[in-house]
């Protein structure tokens, strides 16, 4: 007997999503972010007082069950002023911090509070860790990750990593989710019940050596 599937109304995960935008810590400006929901495409609008606090807002989105999608366009900003040598001194510092980066590969540029990562690491978990340590700095408006994962494994270990680690995680049924490589380029299809699951699934194809792009097509539907 086949499940029937249930589509949330736009106005119920509107609600949904202003709990959940309330209930994070880490978002301390919630009241000061606007909600659209359209057809399960949430639009998020407003101003908070941190880049950080942005992303947080949008992470938060995408754990409310039925949200097919999301557009980020809260504004950062800021109240409180500092130079971009500062900003820059400061991300440096940030970087040499985690052990398990390697900041000498590393290059950061500022201009007018915006952060430019470039150089090269060995897995795209660095280039995450590095994204977000610039993330959590005061001043920063917004970061551009320019940071190359150089490749050292070959496609068939990358596909296998990626459906190993698929068929391993508690939160998916790898069976509904395909994996092809291109070059050092994973593509997903398949689908998905929520926005979570995606992310799982994408971030599973990330964490396999070599990875250095990744293009996810799953599908949710809730």
């Amino acid at each position: 007997m086949a499940t029937k599937t249930q589509t949330r109304s736009d106005n119920s995960l509107r609600d949904d999503v202003l709990l959940e935008l309330k209930w994070d810590p880490k978002i301390s400006s919630a009241s000061d972010v606007g909600v659209a929901v359209k057809d399960g495409v949430v639009t998020l609008t407003g101003f908070v007082p941190s880049f950080w606090e942005k992303d947080a807002a949008e992470k938060a989105v995408k754990r409310v069950y039925g949200v097919k999608g999301v557009a980020n366009d809260i504004e950062v900003k800021l109240f409180w002023q500092r130079t971009d040598p500062e900003i820059a001194r400061a991300a440096v510092r940030e970087l040499e911090s985690h052990v398990s980066i390697s900041a000498d590969r590393i290059k950061v540029t500022v201009k007018d509070g915006w952060v430019t990562l470039e150089g090269t690491v060995d897995w795209e978990y660095q280039k995450s860790l590095a994204q977000s340590a610039m993330k959590k700095l005061k001043g920063v408006s917004g970061v551009t990750n320019k940071i190359q994962v150089t490749p050292k494994a070959s496609a068939a270990e990358v596909k296998s990593k990626i459906e190993e680690a698929l068929r391993r995680s508690a939160e998916l049924d790898a069976r509904r989710i395909t994996v092809e490589i291109e070059g050092s380029t994973v593509k997903l299809y398949g689908s998905v019940s929520s926005w979570a699951e995606r992310d799982e699934a994408e971030r599973a194809a990330w964490s396999a050596p070599g990875t250095t792009m990744v293009e996810n097509h799953i599908l949710v539907n809730p």
